[in-house]
Parts: C-alpha cells; structure tokens; sequence
C-alpha cells in the first residue's frame, strides 16, 4: 500500500521524537543557528548515512534533485553544502553523542532476550578499539603518531540483560594489571588474554580433559616486583589448544568457580566486537568525513551510530529476520520509493546467506 510518504520519511517516523528534542534544549544547539536547526541537520547527515554520500557537494546536489519530497523528508529548504558544512562545524557534537545513546538504550531493551551463545546470570561486556586512519595535514588536532593521524574508537558491547554483577572480555591491549585488580575489587569479573612475556609462576593446577582443547588450568602468582604490586593476588591461567590450526591461546580471569571452557566460550564472544568494528567501516559513513574539524567529525560519526541503531531498532519491531546489511543495503536504493517500510523490507525478509548468518553481530542482529 503506498502510504503517501517516501521510506525515508517512514524510516524517521521511529525517532523518539521528544527524547531528540529534550537533548537539543538542554545542549542549546539551535542557539544562533539562523538556519538549519539541528533535527533537520540530523535528517540530512542520516540521509547522507543511508545513501551513501560521499560529500557535500554530493548531499547537496542529491537534495536539490528531490525538491518536491523535502517538505515530507522533514526538511524547510534545500540543503547548501556551506550551510550544512557550518553546521557541522560549529553545533556541539555531544548533542549527537547523547541522542546516540538513548538510542542504544532503547536498543538494548528490545534485544535484552536475545542469546550471545552463553548462559550466564551476568551482564557480559566486550571492549576493544579500532583507529581509524586520518590525513595529519587536514587534521592536525587527531596526531596519533609523529607522521599520522586517526581516531580511536573504543567499544564496549554490552552482550546481555539484566545486570547482576558483569563480566568484562578484553583482548591483550587492555592487559593492565592494575585496572584488572580495581575490576576485580569492584566485584567485576574479567576474561583476557596473557601476554607472551608475562612472568608469572604456577601455584596449583587443577585437572582438566584434554579431549575437550583444554591444555590447563591453573592458578598462578606474577613474579616480577611490579606486577605483584598491580596485582597482589593469584590469578585463574587457562590455556586453550584450537586443533585446526595448532596454536592454543591463554586466558586470564578471576572467576574460580565458572567452568573453563566457558570462560574460553565468553571470550570468543568478544569476536563480535571485532565484527562490529567491520561492519561500522563498512556500512557507516567514516571512510570519508564531510569536515576536518574535531566537532564535525564525531558529529558525524555520533550520527552514523544513531542512523545504525535505529535501523537495529525498526528491524526489531517490524520483527525482520533479514540482517542488518541487507536492510541497509535496500534502504540506500529505496529511500525515495512510496511504498510501506513494512511491505518494502517484509519483501526481501529471507534467511540469511551462509556469510550473514555466519558472522553477524548478535547484539543488534541475531
């Protein structure tokens, strides 16, 4: 049925419209902004997002084709590349940055029964980071090395509802003894990985079933003056062998009583944090910034997230079962059609390819 309004404008029609709002007043962002308030910066920058714009001149010219559908698009007035460069340039990102989250929130609601393929009472975090590389002559504030510049994106995915104490899943970057010991105090519990040149010596061992991968599991003491002194206590060592390819890995944790192949279970689960970091250099629009500045940068990044999670949020209620690339994919070439978003996206609601099943994000898409 043809509803009279494109899918863009059915795709916006999720927006919690009082929750956006609530955050531009309490962070002034139409304050001396003559034009272009900032929910229809959001719509331009979220069409950009789904379209797959490449600048602003190319936003600018692919609005001013649709000129008879701005008004439903929530729109006033064409779109100037300077005015929404300007924009970009000079609203406070953070307003982005909290719209973004309560959107995650929402999120989380709808997938808290979703399973991340283990069982536990707990909240399970995963955190991890991605750079992603910068031109340092066109942006001087992000140096990240001598010759370099990039942003740093650091992730924490929370995997499961409702919390009752947390796990929290980290790859060796995060080794720091002393931020493990703090989680630790906190009454956290954490699952890593070893480094290679850690010193530490082996206080008791307890049998394991080599049949099962399980090479080990100990409980070990660190040897060297500092890290005893980051981390006073022993420590839970399981050293995990993948018979495919003959290499095992080394878990650290500080839970005693959970069994070991689920500890090693919890930290493939972090895996899906590595593929959101893909998916995101995939499908939202940070190859290429529409500005140099800080503010237009994570203005836009804030902005591809919520675009992300929203999309997350419609695929839940409409109940899809299609993933989340394939809706994201139809909607880039569709956003202008009338028909219903249910009717739209209902159509190309099929099981997942073997590649989309296989290593889709289950915290938005199961």
């Amino acid at each position: 049925m043809n509803l009279g309004k494109t899918l863009f404008a059915q795709v916006m029609d999720f927006l919690p419209r009082k929750t956006f709002h609530r955050v531009a007043q309490r962070h002034n962002a139409d304050h001396r902004m003559r034009t272009l308030s900032c929910v229809e910066q959001f719509r331009a920058m979220a069409f950009a997002q789904l379209t797959y714009r490449e600048s602003l001149r190319d936003i600018e010219a692919c609005l001013s084709a649709q000129t008879s559908e701005l008004y439903h698009m929530g729109l006033t007035e064409p779109v100037a590349r300077s005015t929404l460069a300007d924009a970009n340039e000079r609203r406070d990102w953070r307003t982005y940055a909290e719209f973004a989250q309560r959107l995650i929130v929402r999120a989380r609601a709808l997938y808290a029964a979703d399973s991340f393929g283990v069982e536990l009472a707990h909240t399970v975090y995963a955190l991890d980071a991605t750079t992603i590389d910068l031109c340092l002559s066109m942006f001087p504030w992000a140096r990240f090395r001598t010759v370099k510049a990039a942003v740093r994106l650091h992730t924490l995915l929370d995997l499961q509802l409702p919390e009752a104490g947390a796990f929290y899943i980290m790859d060796r970057g995060y080794h720091d003894l002393a931020r493990l010991y703090a989680l630790g105090r906190a009454g956290s519990l954490f699952v890593t990985r070893a480094k290679h040149n850690m010193a530490s010596r082996r206080v008791y061992s307890v049998p394991v079933d080599r049949s099962t991968g399980l090479i080990c599991d100990q409980s070990i003491a660190f040897n060297n003056y500092y890290t005893a002194k980051d981390y006073p206590e022993h420590m839970r060592r399981i050293r995990y062998g993948y018979p495919q390819s003959h290499k095992s890995l080394v878990f650290l944790n500080n839970h005693r009583e959970l069994q070991a192949l689920t500890i090693c279970a919890l930290h493939k689960s972090r895996w899906q944090v590595e593929l959101f970091f893909k998916l995101i250099k995939q499908h939202l629009r940070i190859k290429r910034f529409y500005g140099t500045s800080e503010n237009a940068v994570k203005t836009q990044l804030w902005i591809a997230v919520a675009v992300y999670v929203l999309v997350a949020i419609i695929k839940k209620e409409l109940k899809l079962n299609a993933s989340l690339h394939t809706l994201l994919q139809i909607l880039s070439v569709t956003l202008f059609e009338k028909v219903s978003l249910q009717q739209v996206l209902t159509e190309i609601d099929m099981p997942q390819n073997q590649s989309d099943s296989a290593n889709q994000l289950k915290l938005l898409d199961p």
